[in-house]
């Protein structure tokens, strides 16, 4: 898939842009002044894959909390401020990574330029934010109603703002909660400019709708060669947000680390448990850092035929099941023990990579000290 290579920027240590591997974000739903909560919940955030992580600045004390959170968590922080510039003023000083700010609504282009400075001082981006319930009177009269237009040239507005203030380390998000509105407005926007962009379907619902929601709106402009940073918003547990984003980026091809399981939805010539192996997999599976893929299916006309391009996989019989490698039946086993040989082949594998990994950095070691001693 080809991307689109816009500005690079660096949200702390991660860079977003140019090129870079699509960044997974969530938002902390904690009372960010509670530091061990807050920092609790960014660290789960990192644990399951998270890049950045926000959190909304509501308050001087937020705004101060963020040096000891960042003190006990491994990830950029953003600092979300809706308002109040002083605000965005003193999360740049005690540490943000990145202020997200909509600078229309925070008090006039003098106290704008007032937090600009002070990124600048700091050298940390700002995230402009608009979505379609904050657009732009005049560029809602202009465009006739909140759309593709209306939203993307009140964010370039913005943008604009910004750039006549000699500042550039920015990146956009235009969400809004409609999908053909969101995906129209991205496609806009990115053959309108060249900053790196953050991907959101906005306020897009519970946990099972809000999912299908971001696939779908998310998987469009990705496959699109549109985004840089993404953050599915769902209304539930926030880690869950995570784990999403890593399987939308992983269907694209556009996340390589860890397990890609695929599995068949059952039907009546399945004779093993295979629904309650697929869950236990999951689990046992998720630690896996090795970009393989793997396959779980019910019988052998799914696998290993189907299922063939596998890496690995299971083709379940009358109780009992075949293990295969990239099509190739390696064992026949029993029902209770599929899941455990599977693993084992994994692992196996893993260790092959690992060996590897400690000849190769022998051979060179080797080569170095022998043109060391020809060079004597």
């Amino acid at each position: 898939m080809e991307r689109k290579i816009t500005k690079k920027i660096y949200v702390g240590n991660v860079p977003v842009g140019g090129g870079s591997p699509i960044s997974i974000q969530s938002m902390t739903n904690t009372i960010t002044k509670d530091v061990f909560s807050t920092a609790r919940q960014i660290n789960e955030f990192a644990k399951e894959g998270c890049n950045i992580s926000r959190s909304a600045v509501n308050d001087l004390d937020d705004a101060l909390a963020i040096k000891k959170i960042k003190s006990l968590t491994t990830i950029p922080f953003i600092a979300d401020i809706q308002y109040d510039y002083k605000l965005a003023i003193m999360a740049a000083e005690n540490g943000a990574d990145c202020l997200r700010i909509n600078p229309g609504n925070i008090g006039g282009k003098k106290k704008v330029k007032e937090v600009v400075e002070c990124c600048k001082y700091h050298n940390i981006p700002i995230r402009v934010g608009v979505n379609s319930g904050s657009v732009n009177q005049k560029f809602i009269d202009k465009f006739h109603g909140v759309n593709k237009e209306s939203i993307v040239y009140s964010a370039l507005d913005q943008v604009e703002f910004l750039e006549s203030l000699n500042f550039n380390q920015i990146k956009i998000s235009i969400k809004s909660s409609n999908v053909p509105i969101c995906v129209e407005s991205y496609e806009l926007l990115s053959n309108l400019c060249d900053y790196p962009l953050h991907l959101g379907i906005t306020e897009a619902g519970p946990s099972f709708r809000g999912t299908i929601k971001s696939s779908v709106g998310l998987g469009i402009i990705l496959a699109k060669g549109i985004g840089d940073t993404i953050r599915v918003s769902l209304t539930g547990d926030p880690v869950e947000e995570v784990k999403v984003g890593k399987e939308i980026l992983r269907s694209l091809g556009l996340l390589k680390d860890g397990i890609d399981l695929i599995s068949c939805p059952t039907c009546s010539r399945t004779k093993i448990d295979l629904i309650n192996i697929v869950e236990q997999a999951e689990k046992e599976l998720k630690h896996v850092k090795k970009n393989l893929k793997i396959a779980i299916m019910g019988c052998p006309v799914n696998g290993p035929g189907e299922a063939k391009e596998a890496d690995l996989g299971i083709a379940g019989g009358n109780g009992k099941g075949l293990i295969f490698k990239k099509g190739q039946i390696i064992k026949k086993v029993e029902e209770k023990d599929l899941l455990a040989e599977l693993i084992n082949e994994i692992n196996k594998l893993e260790e092959l990579e690992w060996d590897y990994l400690i000849y190769s950095k022998k051979v060179k070691k080797k080569m170095m000290l022998n043109r060391n001693l020809t060079e004597k």
